[in-house]
């Protein structure tokens, strides 16, 4: 079985959502990294010299190929990162290796099973 890692930064506000959407879409679990930071084309409004930032979490998801792109899709949709700029951003990269993941791929190999049929 082959996975992929999507990784998302988002709003802390967001958090909750997110996770609940990838699940939602197939994702069998998350790892999430608070406080992350970032400066995307457009710096951030500052006051008396100090950035107005809201917090950025960076939610992690090892998710088995054939499903990847669907939560993908779905982390986006939710987050809204396509409808207006700095609400968030998701990618996908592949996975050469995973170790600790046979409790999932004991779980989702029938569904995948059957989706082949």
């Amino acid at each position: 079985m082959r996975f992929k890692l999507i990784i998302a930064f988002v709003d802390d506000t967001k958090t909750q959502a997110i996770m609940d959407a990838a699940r939602e879409a197939g994702a069998t679990g998350c790892t999430v990294l608070t406080n992350a930071r970032g400066q995307g084309v457009e710096e951030k409004t500052t006051f008396l010299g100090l950035a107005l930032e809201s917090q950025r979490d960076m939610v992690l998801m090892l998710v088995e190929e054939h499903r990847a792109r669907g939560i993908l899709e779905k982390v986006a949709e939710t987050g809204k990162f396509d409808q207006s700029p700095g609400t968030g951003i998701a990618f996908q990269v592949d996975v050469e290796d995973a170790l600790g993941v046979m409790h999932q791929v004991e779980l989702i190999a029938p569904s995948l099973e059957e989706a082949e049929l």
